[in-house]
């Protein structure tokens, strides 16, 4: 099972390259099919085999020769490992349904963000919409809940965005808000926590590094994705740990 769902992974993952290129750039996500960016024509089903395609033509197109993205197998192989941990860690069930199609809207986001500075409001509407149908097909929260984790999640960016002047966008703090709709209250709001406290760490490395300024923009999607994924796995934990570590004595 679980490398039926590490092929699944990478199924998907393939999908989502398409959405990662195409969404931004405003097309659609379904025609025209897969070609070549170089010379423009049409790759053929046998080289658009997940992952293993590209080690096979090694990274290079068939007819052209010119070179592919290593970002194509790299999210490829990213969504596969998620997908075959995602079930070895709910099992076959409504809320491994639900985390997996969260799992695939943090991957396209984050490669979007890396890329174009920008999360597409296409992108968290349809995750908005999709998450209160997934919601009530999974039945893990409650209405309040949702509501809650949405808010509060969405609030704690909203303060930082408005007094940035632009250092952080509104779609940082509508993909907050997707991610409070799907994992409800308090981890909606522990998820954005965790992901700004890495984001301060990373851009603290990067400038120590002297990879990046200060006056400099670090995308905030990948990092509200990171502490995403860890509260998915292990946020029960974290808020088990904190409870004790605040709690009396």
């Amino acid at each position: 099972m679980l490398l039926l769902f590490f092929s699944l992974g990478l199924i998907a993952g393939s999908f989502l390259n398409v959405c990662i290129y195409r969404i931004p750039r405003g097309e659609s996500v379904l025609l025209p099919p897969s070609h070549c960016d170089g010379c423009g024509l049409r790759i053929a089903l046998r080289d658009l085999i997940p992952l293993f395609s590209y080690l096979w033509l090694k990274g290079r197109c068939r007819f052209c020769g010119g070179s592919i993205s290593p970002l194509y197998p790299s999210v490829e192989l990213l969504t596969g490992l998620l997908f075959a941990a995602s079930y070895a860690h709910f099992g076959l069930s409504a809320l491994l349904v639900k985390f997996l199609f969260l799992i695939c809207i943090l991957i396209v986001v984050s490669f979007i963000d890396i890329e174009h500075y920008l999360i597409p409001n296409r992108v968290n509407a349809f995750a908005l919409f999709t998450g209160i149908v997934l919601n009530i097909y999974a039945r893990d929260l409650s209405f309040a809940s949702a509501v809650t984790g949405m808010a509060a999640a969405a609030l704690f960016l909203l303060l930082p965005a408005l007094a940035s002047s632009g250092g952080m966008g509104g779609g940082d703090v509508k993909m907050a808000a997707v991610v409070g709709l799907f994992l409800g209250w308090p981890l909606g709001l522990a998820a954005v926590i965790i992901g700004t406290v890495i984001a301060g760490l990373s851009g603290l490395f990067l400038m120590l590094a002297s990879i990046k300024g200060r006056r400099d923009m670090i995308p905030f999607g990948p990092f509200i994705a990171c502490g995403t994924l860890v509260t998915i796995f292990k946020g029960s934990c974290i808020l088990e740990w904190y409870t004790r570590a605040a709690g009396p004595g």
